[in-house]
């Protein structure tokens, strides 16, 4: 009789275990910047020459579909056990190039739609959010200026906000940015980078008025580490520690050894995820840990450096000499745990 109530108990656990695991659900998102994704055809209203068959890059209709199937190649290489739910893109030219990214590359399988921002940026790059509408539903999608005109600066790439319901039911706030370069010094560019930092902090605290718990999701290139001052003192985006705070931002990539931009054989983490408090509650409906975010160093994304040893990121272009590669970013991804209803 002992030995039976022991089989049921033991029978008992292992069904209890299966229905919590199966109750679950990964949710991943992808930051990846693609290096300048350009079309092969002139607009007008950008700044897109050198990207043009003819011209000083040498860029071409051919080279335009190799660099999408390579793109295609990254986010497909990410996927765990289905390609990821979520993926925010940092310098796209225009919705002609997502087009032929989702539509006709060997991403068409996997039925992604698109949002992307139409800035006033001179280079006439963009960034966009990538999503399955089976796991994430769009409910809106708007740009966010960054009022560089008014304080007599060249404007700058728009952050994107969207936001979308998830299969726990809950609203998902998502926010892709691509704060401004370090062109002209670190120091001299810094003020530019804290203003978008600011502008962004401002967007988060007001979802977090409307909504007290609040689920928010940062991704991007933000040409800043973790620990400079747009991040850590304006974003106010901190290190994840045992006790977080629900209406307080984390870095998900603060304490990561590695980087993602290389220059002159200098590592830097410029691509980073940063959640809400919210998403490190693991009594929260969705929920991640720091050991969730990584930067994504697959062997075919990178190459030796012949100047300055290691290796680099496989960059599209060296100088203004086509190299051939996918970009000269490394992606970062995060995966959430659901517990579904």
């Amino acid at each position: 009789m002992k030995y039976r109530f022991k089989i049921f108990c033991m029978i008992f656990v292992l069904c209890c275990n299966f229905f919590e695991v199966a109750a679950q659900q990964v949710f991943r998102a992808v930051g990846y910047n693609v290096e300048n994704l350009f079309d092969f055809r002139h607009d007008s209203l950008k700044n897109d020459t050198e990207y043009l068959p003819g011209n000083i890059r040498g860029w071409t209709s051919g080279r335009f579909y190799e660099k999408v199937n390579k793109i295609a190649k990254v986010i497909l290489t990410s996927s765990v056990s289905y390609a990821p739910d979520l993926v925010g893109l940092c310098e796209v030219e225009n919705d002609y190039c997502l087009k032929t990214l989702v539509r006709y590359s060997p991403l068409r399988e996997v039925g992604y739609r698109f949002v992307m921002t139409s800035s006033e940026d001179e280079r006439g790059i963009d960034v966009a959010l990538l999503y399955q509408p089976e796991t994430f539903r769009l409910l809106e999608s708007r740009s966010v200026r960054i009022p560089f005109r008014e304080y007599g600066y060249k404007p700058t790439r728009d952050i994107l906000h969207v936001a979308g319901r998830i299969a726990t039911g809950d609203t998902l706030d998502v926010f892709v940015c691509h704060f401004p370069s370090r062109s002209g010094g670190v120091k001299a560019s810094e003020s530019f980078r804290m203003l978008a930092a600011s502008c962004l902090r401002h967007e988060v605290d007001s979802i977090q008025e409307k909504r007290s718990s609040s689920y928010i999701l940062v991704m991007g290139d933000f040409n800043d580490t973790p620990d400079d001052r747009a991040l850590s003192e304006i974003l106010r985006a901190g290190k994840p520690e045992r006790l977080v705070e629900k209406g307080e931002l984390y870095n998900l990539m603060r304490g990561k050894k590695n980087g993602t931009y290389c220059y002159r054989g200098e590592w830097s983490l410029f691509d980073q995820i940063i959640v809400s408090g919210t998403l490190l509650d693991k009594r929260s409906a969705i929920y991640t840990d720091t050991e969730k975010a990584v930067i994504l160093e697959y062997p075919f994304l990178l190459e030796e450096d012949d100047v300055y040893g290691g290796d680099i990121p496989f960059r599209t272009y060296r100088g203004m000499r086509y190299h051939g590669g996918y970009s000269d970013h490394l992606p970062v991804a995060v995966d959430f745990m659901m517990v579904l209803p």
